[in-house]
């Protein structure tokens, strides 16, 4: 009988060349989610006698190995798909377009690209950076410097804010989505809620010369759906309405749905979200371009006003865009990159993104004014007489009445672009609410992810309730510039500062290179280093001083009400300096002094690291022999 001939292969051999193999994948840049090298390894049954064995993935504490594993996007797709559908929201429809009229329009185009180029894209990459090198969310991540933990918490309370009236433009949506389906569209002509001076759509109505005109569309918008109290906050807050309350919770539960399974159900929902806009945009720029009056809105929107380059406001009006559009501050970018790969390459993630979201501003600016000059021409009026309101009156005024005066299926075509409007919304409110999630997940890994996305979304729509009164719109406004506008411009300059100024441009770039091979030229260091935070500051310093009190139409609101919501901006900010001050009492117990617990509240800790146990080791030794290094430099 023939000798068996198999060969055994000893534990230690095989330790080693596990080892080895090892060593050469984290020698290389690993643009994919998932080496297959690994995946084979995870799919291949462990052997009896092999269960007490520890390869270097399971390397770590006791601890370490006990924590549930963080969950990662099932693909690149994905998470890109994701980051698209996040920025490229509701405001790139009718924010970008009336932002660029207010400042020079296609002279706007100037500013806004160059803000783009030096402030949006360099802060987006910073941010991927400091989500994905540790995989940590915007709380966690300050393990790199802890003394300003608040920052992350300040974004998180911003952020929440943010989402609980985003939903609320979102819910308005979908009323006018089911409104919609009417033979004859509501708005379209002056209802029993209607004033004397309503011009309805169609038929063609004309009004004795030096009466007051309104259109059915705007009225239909605010005494019809908002029921707007005139008064503001003079007879206190009303109840919610019935109507914009179940639109509201249908919103949420939309939202639970595409995120009750994390990243793994809320990727998958990003194919629908950044595609299906694209297409329906598509759809009305061809639509747009082929209705009378077409040109002349498009000429508007892009007819250049040089001067009003030479105007702060609009360099501030350009970065608030960028923000705004990017969702730069708000902890989303840090929150998405933290559930890649360690090796996935940013900078490319983050050119794409960038770039995507100014192109889709722009186009989605030209189909609008395509339609808003179509409108104008039916109504024989100029272009800056049908876009007086600006924001709001956009969406739910002039496009509406717009939609109302097509020929040809006018029922279709507005389906169609509050379905839109409405997946913009999801994109972007699932993005706010996983920062959220992710913050509550990192601090309680035992809790299953969709008991706390359940929360996460009721306590969202029992607040976003106040929104759906007639004082919602008010209220709007004011969280909107409070906890959307000056908190975050505030805690982004703070960011900057804290890890270029504090934690040190070199180690950062050091950290950079160690993730991605990546060598970081001279842009990136003055950028970072040098440009952004001193930008922001000034920014910030400029936009309160030239801050005049806020309106809604022609409401001005008074101290009371201004200083009530103020303290949405007080609240984020110092949560600052109150969780700096609980990281110097809890290092204090252990340290030497103060002294010794305010150095090591400013330096990083052991968890700014890489997760997995043998890149961690590695960036451990690298540390180890620069301290050394520089030792010796000192010594000499």
């Amino acid at each position: 009988m023939p000798q068996d001939t198999t060969v055994s292969i000893t534990p230690d051999i095989k330790d080693q060349a596990t080892s080895e193999v090892l060593h050469l994948q984290q020698g290389r840049v690993n643009l994919s989610f998932e080496n297959d090298d690994v995946k084979k390894h995870k799919e291949q049954p462990v052997p009896p006698g092999e269960h007490q064995k520890s390869s270097p993935q399971q390397e770590g504490t006791a601890e370490e190995r006990e924590q549930p594993q963080r969950q990662q996007w099932s693909n690149k797709r994905e998470f890109l798909l994701s980051c698209i559908s996040m920025c490229v929201g509701v405001g790139n429809v009718w924010r970008f377009a009336f932002v660029a009229l207010e400042n020079g329009g296609g002279a706007f185009l100037v500013p806004y690209l160059v803000v783009l180029v030096l402030i949006g894209k360099p802060l987006y990459y910073l941010e991927f950076i400091l989500g994905q090198f540790p995989s940590a969310g915007p709380v966690d991540m300050w393990a790199i410097c802890p003394a300003f933990q608040g920052i992350g918490y300040g974004q998180a309370f911003s952020t929440w804010a943010v989402s609980t009236f985003y939903v609320s433009l979102m819910a308005l949506c979908l009323f006018y989505f089911f409104a919609s389906f009417s033979s004859v569209l509501p708005w379209a002509v002056c209802g029993p809620w209607a004033s004397s001076g309503c011009v309805p759509v169609y038929p063609n109505a004309t009004l004795p010369e030096g009466q007051e005109t309104i259109s059915s569309a705007e009225e239909y918008l605010v005494k019809e759906v908002l029921k707007v109290d005139p008064e503001g906050f003079q007879n206190g807050i009303g109840l919610p309405d019935w109507r914009l309350t179940l639109c509201l919770l249908l919103s949420w539960m939309l939202i639970f749905m595409a995120q009750m399974k994390g990243i793994k159900s809320s990727g998958k929902t990003a194919y629908f979200t950044a595609l299906f806009p694209y297409a329906v945009l598509l759809t009305l720029f061809i639509r747009g371009v082929t209705l009378p009056g077409s040109l002349k809105g498009i000429l508007f929107f892009l007819t250049p006003h040089w001067e009003e380059l030479l105007t702060p406001k609009v360099w501030f009006a350009a970065v608030n865009q960028a923000f705004f559009s990017l969702s730069i501050g708000f902890g989303v970018v840090n929150t998405f990159a933290s559930y890649n790969n360690f090796r996935n390459n940013v900078y490319l993630d983050a050119t794409i993104i960038s770039y995507t979201d100014a192109f889709t501003s722009v186009f989605a600016g030209i189909t609008t004014f395509s339609i808003v000059g179509h409108l104008a021409d039916q109504m024989g009026v100029e272009v800056s007489q049908v876009v007086r309101g600006g924001g709001m009156s956009l969406a739910f005024i002039s496009y509406p009445d717009a939609l109302a005066r097509f020929t040809f299926l006018p029922q279709f075509f507005s389906v169609m672009f509050f379905l839109m409007m409405f997946t913009l919304g999801v994109g972007s409110a699932v993005a706010y609410n996983t920062a959220i999630i992710t913050i509550i997940s990192d601090r309680f890994p035992g809790l299953p992810v969709w008991r706390i996305t359940l929360g996460v979304c009721v306590v969202g729509f029992l607040v976003g309730l106040i929104y759906t009164t007639p004082q919602g719109q008010y209220v709007l406004v004011l969280v909107d510039y409070y906890s959307g506008g000056v908190s975050i411009l505030f805690l982004m300059m703070l960011e900057t500062m804290a890890v270029m100024w504090v934690y040190g441009l070199q180690r950062f770039i050091r950290d950079i290179h160690f993730m991605l091979d990546r060598s970081t030229g001279l842009f990136w260091r003055l950028c970072w280093g040098v440009f952004n935070p001193i930008f922001l500051a000034v920014v910030f310093v400029y936009s309160q001083i030239q801050h005049q009190g806020l309106t809604y139409g022609t409401y001005v609101f008074d101290g009371i009400a201004t200083g009530v919501a103020s303290i949405l901006a007080v609240t984020a900010g110092g949560l600052v300096p109150l969780m700096f001050l609980k990281e110097v009492i809890k290092r204090y117990d252990t340290s030497k002094g103060l002294r010794r617990a305010l150095i090591d509240v400013f330096s990083a800790t052991s968890e700014w690291s890489p997760k997995d146990p043998a890149l961690r080791q590695e960036y451990h030794n690298l540390q180890a022999t620069e301290n050394k290094a520089t030792e010796r430099r000192l010594s000499d």
